[in-house]
């Protein structure tokens, strides 16, 4: 029987293989709400949006004249431009530094990621994404998670 067969890779190491198991799930978590975000954004970029849709959904309340126009300016094309660009860019920053997380590639990447998954606005999922950021930034800071970024 073959022996060389049941032994690991040269380059195969134990503290980087049980980094890279607890860094998955809250990477692969960031990812997809990344993804899903960022798909929303684009959808929400392209999509007309008018006044009529906005007094359904308001009933027969009243809204002041000076929301009336910031309501009228959002839905211009140049309104959702503004409203919408900074979401694609902080969840494409999530999204490639989940990545970079999931594969320990980038430690500064992986922190940047999870950090931004702390700020409800900016992050994907708005307060959904607290729950991978925090788990992944208490990965994050161990010491033996920070040797592994290294390693690779």
């Amino acid at each position: 029987m073959d022996e060389t067969r049941d032994l690991p890779p040269p380059d195969f190491d134990p503290s980087r293989a049980k980094a890279a198991q607890d860094l998955a799930i809250p990477a692969i978590l960031m990812m997809v709400m990344a993804g899903l975000t960022f798909l929303y954004s684009l959808v929400s970029l392209v999509t007309p949006a008018d006044m009529s849709q906005l007094e359904s959904f308001y009933g027969n309340q009243d809204i002041p004249e000076q929301w009336k126009e910031a309501l009228r300016w959002m839905m211009t094309p140049l309104g959702r431009f503004v409203l919408t660009v900074p979401g694609l860019v902080f969840n494409g920053l999530v999204g490639f530094g989940a990545w970079k997380m999931k594969n320990l590639r980038s430690y500064g990447w992986a922190l940047t990621a999870a950090i931004l998954c702390c700020i409800p606005c900016c992050g994907p999922c708005s307060c959904l994404s607290l729950v991978p950021g925090i788990w992944s930034l208490i990965v994050l800071n161990r010491p033996d998670v920070k040797a592994a970024f290294r390693m690779g």
